[in-house]
């Protein structure tokens, strides 16, 4: 399927000009937290994109990867029950890689990572969630996105464009931030911004939506970077090839098909 494609803008501002901002709106701050969460993970029935992630450590050496996302949603529910499927292709030493997301509602997620050089299949435990995905900056948990359920939600600001939302865990001893913040676009609630802070109220870990496309018309992050000041560095993934509605098939997210990928659907 074709995808027809109009950028945005750039950086940070690059989602204000989709649409003019609403005026004040009488909406709560779980509202905006759930339609952002829809926004970023739950456009189309199903969805399938190319990703070269590019990382970058605190001495600005460079690694890349190479991976394809598959996505189907379980329900028609915004925020409701999904499948992940992520493989890697690139470099030889991440080759075959696969890792499988079974996303729930109001339990722990199932994760599951394929190690070919190993033939293993590891199990990710939740407490294991929020630690690197494949050595970059991004964590596993950011690759299937947060559930709004996990956390109490607070509109600190309302700007022009932007609702900004304070985020603090219910769990806290189970991650590692006291809270978070996030500029939420009020046109397309893409979330363009999100600032993570650790025990002390410093921010350590910043994600940025630098490119926004509208695809199929879905507004799509294109580009992202996820920067950690705590290890230093930055990690960078661009999407290309982005498509929804494709009729992904539901068995393929299954952990059989972690060893014996489902190639017609990665091309």
């Amino acid at each position: 399927m074709s995808a027809m494609r109009t950028r945005l803008a750039g950086a940070l501002a690059l989602a204000v000009a989709v649409v003019p901002a609403s005026a004040e709106t009488d909406i709560s701050a779980q509202a905006i937290v759930n339609k952002a969460s829809a926004a970023a993970y739950y456009q189309g029935a199903d969805g399938k994109a190319t990703v070269s992630m590019t990382i970058a450590d605190a001495q600005g050496r460079k690694r890349t990867r190479e991976f394809v996302i598959l996505r189907a949603d379980v329900d028609d529910l915004d925020n409701g029950e999904q499948r992940f499927y992520v493989y890697f292709s690139r470099p030889a030493d991440v080759n075959r890689t696969a890792f499988l997301v079974w996303k729930h509602v109001g339990s722990d997620d199932d994760r599951w990572l394929y190690l070919p050089a190993l033939d293993l299949v590891k199990r990710i435990a939740a407490s294991d969630e929020r630690t690197s995905f494949v050595g970059s900056h991004f964590f596993y948990e950011d690759v299937s996105g947060r559930s709004p359920e996990e956390d109490t939600h607070i509109l600190v600001e309302e700007t022009e464009n932007y609702y900004v939302i304070e985020s603090a865990p219910k769990k806290p001893d189970a991650v590692e931030f006291s809270k978070y913040k996030n500029w939420i676009h009020k046109s397309t609630f893409i979330p363009v911004k999100t600032e993570y802070y650790d025990q002390y109220g410093e921010v350590y870990r910043t994600y940025s939506a630098l490119r926004v496309e509208d695809v199929e018309g879905h507004p799509t992050v294109v580009e992202s970077r996820m920067e950690d000041r705590n290890i230093g560095g930055v990690t960078t993934m661009v999407y290309r090839a982005v498509d929804y509605d494709i009729g992904l098939p539901m068995d393929i997210f299954s952990e059989r098909y972690l060893r014996t990928p489902p190639r017609e659907h990665l091309r």
